[in-house]
């Protein structure tokens, strides 16, 4: 079983990147992104919740996170592994998320981290939130402070994957084919 983090600010590539490897590997996409959105669409109670924390910028509360991760992966018992995006986001979460899978026999293989400059990350998320509907990809003081967040509460991540020998930082610029060989690359180095 093969089991990506990947890892990187908003606005770093990790939706796009993570579609083409799951078609390259055959793994389930796991984003909190998308998980967040469904349940916010589908007016849950989890949802509820996290969307009061994504309009202003804000991480999702851990427990949230994890409870709505456990109900995808056990959607999917017979997956041949799972590409994490967005999640793990703090080492509590990298914790949980250890734990999720010692569980099921299997583990994180490779963290790949994608390396964007803020100024890069600020554009491509105001652009795509003028044809995404995302509200907070439409204002710059939410995007700035989303990034803010991420270097203060999830850079940490990198370390926690460091200690385990599997992060693997990737330049996140060029384009969509350039950055997904690099991604490659690094998986089939760590598989």
């Amino acid at each position: 079983m093969i089991n990506i983090v990947i890892f990187g600010p908003p606005g770093a590539g990790k939706g796009t990147q993570s579609e083409k490897l799951l078609e390259k590997y055959s793994l389930v996409h796991i984003s909190t992104g998308d998980l967040f959105r469904a349940n916010i669409k589908g007016e849950t109670k989890l949802g509820l919740r996290a969307k009061a924390f994504m309009d202003k910028g804000e991480l999702v509360p851990d427990s949230v996170t994890i409870d709505m991760l456990r109900a995808k992966v056990e959607e999917n018992p017979n997956a041949q592994g799972f590409i994490f995006d967005g999640f793990p986001r703090t080492t509590p979460q990298a914790d949980a998320l250890d734990t999720l899978l010692a569980s099921l026999s299997t583990s994180i293989s490779a963290c790949l981290s994608l390396q964007v400059p803020d100024e890069e990350l600020v554009a491509r998320l105001l652009n795509r939130g003028k044809t995404s509907g995302r509200a907070d990809d439409a204002d710059e003081t939410v995007i700035r402070n989303r990034l803010a967040v991420y270097m203060r509460e999830t850079s940490p991540l990198k370390d926690f994957y460091k200690q385990q020998a599997k992060l693997k930082e990737i330049h996140g610029v060029g384009t969509v084919d350039e950055i997904f060989g690099r991604l490659c690359t690094a998986i089939d180095k760590h598989s």
